[in-house]
């Protein structure tokens, strides 16, 4: 299902669950240089392809200190020209990433996620040494299940959060009705 968010929809495809995206964005000098192409590839790839109206979206700038830097339901009026314009300022000049700060706060707010909504988060970096801390570290189970797209000179770990729970129900319907 998640990777399905990554490629392209047809004509016929209409997603009709409402989504909550968690996108946490290397605010440290690594992603400095290539800033405009990791917002270009989030603004055409990310925003302008998947949100829609009703969407959730809460934007982290993981610099020294994570903090957000924009969150709100994506409405009719607003779109997404703001959350633009908001990537377009952030600061690329931290001397580290803090992805673990951002990840316990989306963890948090993962939690409190309405059923029937679909969360995923996004870490976009230049240096994959910066995600390791947070590969390696137990991130409240949130990186167990992920999907890495590497580009040109940066990179995006995909993190579908509470999808265990899913796996877990859909393995148990499907084993039960194979009896």
């Amino acid at each position: 299902m998640l990777c399905g968010l990554l490629f392209p929809l047809h004509a016929e495809d209409k997603r009709t669950i409402p989504l909550d995206l968690y996108l946490i964005i290397d605010g440290s000098s690594s992603l400095q240089n290539l800033k405009n192409d990791a917002i270009t590839w989030i603004s055409e790839q990310v925003l302008d392809r998947y949100l829609m109206e009703g969407d959730k979206i809460t934007v982290w700038s993981a610099g020294d200190k994570a903090q957000v830097i924009y969150s709100d339901t994506i409405s009719a009026s607003s779109g997404t020209k703001e959350i633009k314009d908001k990537l377009q300022a952030m600061d690329t000049g931290a001397k580290k990433a803090d992805f673990s700060g951002a990840l316990r706060d989306a963890g948090s707010r993962v939690s409190q996620t309405s059923a029937g909504r679909l969360a995923f988060a996004m870490l976009i970096t230049a240096s994959a040494e910066g995600l390791e801390p947070v590969i390696t570290a137990n991130s409240q189970g949130l990186l167990r299940w992920f999907r890495s797209e590497k580009y040109e000179r940066w990179q995006v770990l995909i993190v579908a959060p509470n999808i265990g729970k899913r796996v877990h129900q859909a393995g148990a319907a499907y084993m039960s009705s194979r009896r």
